[in-house]
């Protein structure tokens, strides 16, 4: 089993001239409960298919298997997912050894940027740009499955 270990924080400020690459992001849940989130994604010119797991106690870790598919059939296969397409830009930002992975939404989630760190453990320590703001790890409401289905728009 694979298990994925992450971090989530918003940003607060400038990180774009930063980036050593970006890439644009379409992604949809065939299932988004808790227990199991199966996520097509197409992201530049390639499509996947996810499984993740339930979250750990800590919502630190959880297990993911993914697979790339060709894009014809993450393009069909997301006509089938559920209601609330994820659309953003993915900028991948490198700081003191580490990757963050800048999330800029756009659509119903106009306006949220978040920054999620893989570690290799749990108990990891790491730098944290001057660009980071709140860790928000533990608010479920800042998983993708979730604001697919209750958007950041609808928040205030």
């Amino acid at each position: 089993m694979s298990q994925e270990i992450e971090r989530k924080f918003s940003v607060k400020g400038e990180f774009k001239s930063l980036a050593k690459e970006n890439f644009r992001i379409a992604q949809g849940y065939l299932s988004s409960v808790p227990e199991r989130t199966v996520r097509i994604r197409i992201k530049g010119d390639k499509g996947f298919i996810t499984i993740k797991g339930k979250s750990s106690t800590s919502g630190l870790s959880r297990y993911e298997w993914e697979k790339e598919i060709p894009l014809l059939e993450a393009q069909e296969l997301l006509t089938l997912c559920e209601t609330g397409t994820i659309d953003k830009t993915r900028y991948l930002v490198d700081f003191e050894n580490n990757t963050f992975e800048v999330d800029e939404f756009y659509g119903d989630n106009e306006g949220l940027i978040m920054a999620e760190i893989e570690l290799d453990s749990e108990t990891s320590v790491f730098s944290k740009p001057n660009w980071l703001g709140e860790e928000v790890t533990n608010d479920d409401r800042y998983y993708n499955a979730q604001l697919s289905k209750n958007p950041f728009r609808t928040w205030k």
